[in-house]
């Protein structure tokens, strides 16, 4: 799951990106709205924390552009104004969530998981697919009811497929998730088919059926 941490105090950054980190997420930073804005406007996100008060802005311009852009990121308010207006106004425009400062980086976590189960599972804690179920809250798999061992990117993967059941995913934008900006610095994405292949052979090795469809010149489903 890939996070945009829009926040201009280094410290807190550093700390939520470390906790998130720990926490198997991938992390992309920006310190003002116009770094912000670039981000949002060439990239997706699972979260994005948006602190209001910024160097060049009020952090809403995000949640506005967003909004005109019809982007489907989720995003939590995190800001120290804790002014029942600021607090309305953001959700208005389409924020998810508001988490006021200080916090503990525990419920952070938290509540992104929340919003990531709200959206892409419809509030379940739980994927199950005939044999495969995945355990969002304890980020494990297991395949008739055995536990896989995978890696983190294996498991970020697998979730991004089945959170777009259906839909094809462009090499590409697979790329873009696993490894965030630095994709685009890339020569290839050929990493991505080592990924899709490990994965594909950990879930048939455990007795899983192939859901992987690759879509030759196209990109990956799953289905």
């Amino acid at each position: 799951m890939k996070i945009l941490i829009i926040e201009d105090e280094k410290e807190l950054m550093q700390s939520m990106a470390e906790y998130l980190l720990s926490e198997n997420y991938l992390c992309e930073f920006a310190s003002n709205c116009n770094e912000a804005l670039d981000k949002i406007l060439n990239y997706d996100y699972d979260c994005i924390l948006l602190d209001l008060t910024l160097p060049d802005g009020n952090g809403l311009r995000i949640l506005e552009e967003l909004k005109t852009l019809n982007k489907q990121d989720g995003v939590i308010i995190i800001s120290a104004k804790n002014s029942l207006e600021d607090k309305i106004k953001g959700l208005q425009i389409g924020a998810d969530d508001y988490l006021a400062k200080p916090f503990h980086l525990s419920e952070l976590s938290a509540r992104i998981q929340s919003l990531i189960r709200r959206r892409k599972f419809v509030g379940a804690n739980q994927f199950n697919e005939h044999e495969l179920l995945i355990d969002i809250t304890a980020k494990s798999i297991y395949v008739n009811k055995t536990s896989l061992n995978i890696t983190r990117k294996e498991y970020n993967l697998l979730l991004f497929l089945i959170s777009n059941k259906n839909k094809v995913i462009s090499k590409g934008a697979l790329a873009e998730h696993l490894s965030g900006d630095i994709a685009d610095m890339l020569n290839n994405h050929d990493f991505v088919y080592a990924h899709i292949k490990n994965l594909k052979k950990k879930l048939s090795e455990a007795g899983c059926k192939d859901y992987i469809k690759t879509i030759y010149g196209m990109g990956y489903k799953w289905e």
